[in-house]
């Protein structure tokens, strides 16, 4: 039986996630806050220690809970059950949200 997930969890949130096929990973969570008391599984992007720089990516960092210098992958979205968040690591800030939008905007074709 999946274990229920008791921590609230945010929009904009870093969390560690046992991801299936691939491990422990930092992931940012980009479910709407609306929405998040309803689902069982939450939208995000990857999070990983390659920083390319591109239109698709949001740096990351200590300041979000991270130990190093990273990036949340825009390019990399996928749904997660929140039953495999394991560890909520920080937040972003206000400023690293809307590069987080502009970020999703550019991997999605929207602009």
């Amino acid at each position: 039986m999946p274990r229920r997930h008791r921590a609230l969890i945010s929009r904009g949130d870093v969390w560690d996630a046992d991801i299936p096929g691939v491990g422990k990973h930092p992931i940012v969570v980009i479910t709407r806050d609306t929405a998040l008391p309803l689902v069982t599984s939450v939208v995000c992007v990857l999070v990983t220690s390659s920083v390319h720089e591109h239109v698709a990516e949001v740096e990351v960092g200590p300041e979000e809970g991270l130990d190093r210098a990273s990036s949340a992958n825009c390019d990399n979205i996928f749904t997660l059950p929140k039953a495999v968040l394991t560890r909520r690591r920080g937040r972003l800030g206000p400023i690293k949200s809307v590069e987080l939008d502009r970020a999703l905007m550019m991997a999605l074709g929207l602009v």
